[in-house]
């Protein structure tokens, strides 16, 4: 990969486009629309801007025509939040190379709107446009204006990653309760749809192998409508791994495939090492596909498996990435795992629902409102949730920042599975803590019996052990009267030792018979 990143990188540095940029030339561009607009923020004039990623087909500079298939990033004003993924179009402006780490070769400040390739054509309306998944997701956002509350703004959220409705305290809450991810496609999603569409197979009898492809069709067909841009690959790639990793079982076969998707994604765009959503997402699925079982057989055997499943899979996946969560934002999400938990039963219906209705707001917009509505109702109780666990107390914890705090949250979190292990296997830490209780306490007797040892051979000759001395304290006078407490001389008469000796008993007076008769026999 490195190799592979290393001679791409060199080409795109080498090649006419980057000399083209370097000498910031004025130049007239054609180019093919690869991603979504993201909104930059607004000019000197109250203007929006944008930023597009796009694809060089052609480039006019200094008299010379430039052929090449580089990628730059337009920057532009009116106009630039119509064009969608697929669309050519043609604009002139001022060519600047692109920053340290930038997978551009370029950044092109577009000085006019977007216009159709050819230049006797004026700038492109809105309604010109062609349809695509940009499209849809505007449609889909004015399909759910008539719904009250945050739904309105979480349910284009959840279903296209659409977020420009979001109400600002409510991307708040979810930022503070960790579930941001639901506002974006992300592999939950893939693997909802995925999981959705295996079982409406399975149900109408088909073989395995017909119900995987028709899985993946429908997911792919997931993919086209949200948008193919690599951050939704990413999380359809990584959300079919997850769904293998929870049905097969084989812990092993899902470990590698999730090794063989992120190098074929890294050979495929290697600008995603450096994206924090792909370190993210692959961190949360290989939680799932290590720990999410093993977390989940360890439930008693009263707790149904679906929700030891629930609580098995969140934690799992919070678990691996919170390290580099605390790494972007130093603090502890204190009730992002029973927020995962409690607003699962209604991801499945926005995702599902919300999904149905995006082909069917062009189509058949009356028979769309139903799910809309459905999905609407679940979107607002997400909604609901996040506020709720957001405005508890202590719900954002301040958390070391730099690597003390990656390293303090990586040892939380082995700290968790082991309190979670103990909590979950009473017999196992009771006996384990016996056994401890033994161990020590047999150490520290040993130990005392090493220290009297020491303390008996390093005492003086003519003076009484230490043990003897202070065990016999109060009873030295009358053990030394009863003559079992004394000096003893050596037969060599040098030295004397203090020793513990016991007097002989006195015998029993012998009885004898009375006259003419016997002893009393005893009992």
């Amino acid at each position: 990969m490195a190799a592979h990143a290393a001679a791409e990188a060199g080409q795109r540095q080498d090649g006419p486009v980057a000399d083209a940029a370097a000498a910031r030339d004025s130049v007239v561009i054609h180019v093919l629309i690869v991603g979504d607009p993201s909104e930059l923020g607004t000019d000197s004039r109250g203007s929006g801007r944008w930023a597009v990623p796009a694809e060089v087909i052609d480039i006019a500079a200094d008299g010379m025509l430039i052929r090449s298939r580089t990628r730059i990033l337009l920057t532009g004003g009116e106009g630039w939040d119509q064009v969608v993924t697929g669309q050519e179009v043609r604009t002139a402006g001022k060519l600047k190379p692109a920053k340290p780490g930038q997978v551009e070769a370029g950044v092109l400040a577009a000085a006019t709107p977007p216009m159709r390739p050819d230049k006797r054509h004026k700038p492109e309306a809105p309604g010109n446009i062609p349809q695509g998944p940009a499209q849809l997701k505007k449609q889909f956002r004015s399909a759910t204006e008539w719904l009250r509350g945050d739904a309105a703004g979480l349910l284009p959220g959840m279903v296209t990653g659409d977020t420009t409705g979001l109400d600002e305290g409510l991307e708040a809450a979810m930022k503070t309760t960790g579930t941001t991810h639901l506002t974006a496609v992300s592999g939950a999603n893939c693997s909802l749809i995925l999981g959705g569409l295996v079982l409406l197979a399975r149900t109408s009898r088909l073989a395995r192998g017909v119900a995987a492809m028709v899985a993946l069709g429908g997911l792919a067909g997931f993919v086209m409508m949200v948008g193919p841009d690599a951050s939704v690959l990413r999380a359809a790639v990584m959300g079919a791994i997850g769904l293998s990793a929870l049905s097969s079982g084989r812990q092993g076969r899902s470990l590698g495939f999730l090794c063989l998707a992120v190098t074929g994604l890294l050979i495929l765009d290697p600008s995603l090492g450096t994206s924090i959503g792909f370190l993210l997402s692959v961190l949360a699925t290989l939680g799932i596909v290590l720990l999410a079982r093993p977390i989940a057989s360890w439930a008693p055997a009263w707790v149904p498996s679906w929700l030891a499943s629930a609580v098995a899979v969140p934690l799992a996946a919070q678990l691996l990435c919170s390290p580099v969560i605390v790494a972007l934002q130093p603090q502890f999400s204190s009730y992002s795992l029973l927020t995962n938990i409690a607003v699962a039963p209604f991801v499945a219906p926005v995702t599902i629902l919300g999904t149905i209705a995006v082909p069917l707001v062009p189509l058949l917009p009356w028979l769309a409102i139903v799910p809309i509505a459905v999905a609407g109702v679940s979107s607002a109780m997400v909604a609901g949730i996040a506020r709720f666990f957001a405005g508890l107390p202590g719900a954002a914890l301040p958390w070391p920042e730099g690597p003390a705090g990656i390293a303090t949250m990586i040892l939380w979190s082995v700290v968790t599975v082991l309190m979670l292990w103990l909590v979950l296997h009473p017999v196992w830490a009771g006996s384990a803590v016996l056994s401890l209780h033994r161990r020590l306490v047999f150490l520290i007797a040993a130990a005392e019996s090493a220290v009297r040892h020491c303390r008996t051979d390093g005492h003086s000759a003519g003076s009484p052990p230490p043990g003897v001395r202070v065990a016999g304290l109060r009873n030295t006078a009358r053990d030394a009267a009863r003559g079992r407490l004394g000096p003893k001389q050596n037969p060599s008469g040098r030295k004397q030792h203090w020793l513990l000796a016991r007097s002989p008993r006195p015998k029993p007076p012998r009885r004898t018979p009375p006259v003419g008769g016997t002893l009393p026999r005893p009992r």
